[in-house]
């Protein structure tokens, strides 16, 4: 993919250098010459000075060719402004933001821009990693509203319904890994000796899924 980041902070550089090494087509906007400072030696991305809202900037950054644009700046305002001019004047077809404030979250929601929030984030984070340590998530959607959770299935539920293991609206079985093959369960799908088992689940919900896989479910 060709990638635009606005913004070369803590985030921005390490969102570059992690996409450049897998081998993305990776430009750098900041305002900041010394924002270059925050690369290591061998990153070999164009490195562009100016204001990520600008057109003219973003134009010579490629955003017209680009497949996304991330906006990482320190202001709201102009991640905001940034956003919108990538993906309502250059049609850029992924367009990801980040906010400071979780006041403004309701902003990008509005113009269809998803948008992660330091706070709102690091509270559901720190709230996982203190009541639900063995559930740790692979993925996260939103603001970490819905999750992936991959946990190897107890020994007593073996032989029961992959089925039974689900709660409507809260908590859904998508995949089983099972002797190294992955597999989409069916709805008789049996639940066998050392399957692992990758869930859906309302963040809400993951005591109640640490709870499934505690006890009996029912019990």
């Amino acid at each position: 993919m060709r990638i635009v980041i606005a913004g070369c902070g803590r985030i921005g550089s390490v969102l570059a250098v992690r996409l450049a090494h897998e081998n993305h087509d990776v430009h750098v906007i900041d305002r900041d010459p010394a924002g270059r400072r925050r690369l290591p030696p061998g990153f070999t991305g164009p490195f562009h000075v100016g204001n990520g809202f600008s057109r003219g900037t973003l134009e010579q950054a490629g955003v017209r060719h680009s497949d996304a644009l991330v906006a990482v700046t320190s202001g709201d305002n102009s991640n905001l402004v940034i956003a919108r001019t990538a993906k309502e004047t250059f049609r850029v077809p992924i367009v990801l933001a980040r906010v400071h404030d979780p006041r403004h979250v309701s902003l990008y929601d509005g113009l269809g821009i998803p948008a992660v929030c330091d706070v709102t984030w690091s509270v559901h984070r720190i709230h996982q990693l203190l009541l639900h340590r063995d559930l740790t998530p692979d993925v996260r959607f939103g603001d970490g509203e819905t999750l992936l959770v991959r946990s190897a299935l107890p020994p007593y539920l073996t032989g029961r319904h992959i089925t039974e293991f689900e709660v409507e609206g809260e908590i859904r079985v998508v995949e089983v890994t099972r002797g190294g093959r992955s597999l989409l369960p069916r709805h008789g799908t049996v639940a066998a000796p050392d399957d692992i088992v990758t869930f859906a689940v309302a963040a809400t919900s993951l005591r109640r899924l640490r709870g499934f896989l505690d006890k009996e479910l029912g019990t």
